[in-house]
C-alpha cells in the first residue's frame, strides 16, 4: 500500500490517541525517527508493513481499522463538555441517550422504563439536536455516533456514573449465569502493564462489536449489560496504615 487516502490516515490518528499512544511510540515501533513519521502521516503515505505495525501496537488489524474509518464516516465521536453537562443534569435524558446507543425504539424506551410518550420524544428531539440521533418521521431514531463513540474520559457523563453507580453496581455477590468479577492482584513492570492495558483496548473493541451484531436479535433476546474495564496502580487501604 503505497499511499494512503486521508481518511484512513485520520482514523488511524485517532485509534492512536484513543490507544494513548504517541508518535513517539509508533517511531520505536517503526525504527524510525519522530519527524519521519510525522512526516509519513502527514503526506499520507505508509507501507502496508508499516501500516500493520502500528495497527499491531494498538493490538489492532488493518481490517478493524478499515471497518472504523467506514463506520465513522460523517458520525461524531464525542459531544462536548457542555453537551455531556446538560445529559448528565437530566436523568431522563440521560436514560434515554443510554437506550438510543444501544439502538433501542422509541416503543422499547416508553414501554420498558414506563415513560410518558410526549416526554419521551420531547428528549428525543434534544438528542437530535445534539446530533446524536436523527429523529425521522413516526419517531423512528437514527443514531448517528461514530462506532467508537466515547463519553469524555474523566467528563461529566463518566464523573456522574463514578458518583451515583459504582455502589450499586458493586452491590452484587456476582453470582448469576450473565456475571462475573475478576479481581487479580501483581506486580507488572511498565511494559507488561501497556501490554495488558492494549488487551483490555481490544476486548472493550470485540464488546462493542458484539453489542453490534446483536441488534439484528429480537428485542427480547437482548439483555443489558455493564461492562467495567481498569487497571491501577494502587495499594489496599487495609494494608497501607
Amino acid at each position: 500500500m503505497a499511499r494512503q487516502t486521508k481518511p484512513l490516515i485520520d482514523t488511524l490518528k485517532r485509534c492512536l490517541k484513543a490507544n494513548g499512544k504517541t508518535y513517539a511510540d509508533v517511531a520505536r515501533a517503526l525504527d524510525l525517527s519522530e519527524a519521519s513519521v510525522k512526516r509519513l502521516l502527514s503526506t499520507h503515505q505508509l507501507s502496508l508493513d508499516r501500516l500493520d505495525a502500528i495497527c499491531q501496537l494498538m493490538g489492532m488489524e488493518i481490517t478493524d481499522l478499515v471497518k472504523q474509518m467506514e463506520e465513522n464516516s460523517g458520525h461524531i465521536e464525542q459531544l462536548t463538555v457542555e453537551q455531556e453537562r446538560e445529559i448528565a443534569g437530566d436523568l431522563t435524558l440521560l436514560l434515554i441517550a443510554v437506550c438510543v446507543l444501544n439502538r433501542w425504539t422509541l416503543e422499547q424506551i416508553v414501554s420498558v422504563h414506563n415513560l410518558d410518550e410526549h416526554l419521551c420524544i420531547q428528549k428525543l428531539a434534544r438528542l437530535d439536536k445534539l446530533q446524536i440521533i436523527d429523529l425521522l418521521p413516526k419517531n423512528r431514531i437514527k443514531l448517528k455516533v461514530a462506532a467508537n463513540f466515547n463519553w469524555i474520559e474523566n467528563g461529566p457523563i463518566q464523573q456522574f456514573f463514578q458518583q451515583r453507580i459504582a455502589a450499586e453496581y458493586f452491590n452484587s455477590r456476582f453470582q448469576r449465569d450473565d456475571e462475573s468479577l475478576i479481581v487479580l492482584n501483581g506486580m507488572l513492570s511498565k511494559s507488561s502493564n501497556q501490554a495488558f492495558q492494549r488487551r483490555m483496548q481490544r476486548l472493550a473493541r470485540e464488546f462493542e462489536e458484539f453489542n453490534r451484531e446483536d441488534v439484528a436479535q429480537e428485542f427480547d433476546d437482548r439483555h443489558g449489560a455493564t461492562v467495567i474495564i481498569a487497571i491501577r496502580g494502587w495499594r489496599y487501604g487495609l494494608f497501607s496504615g
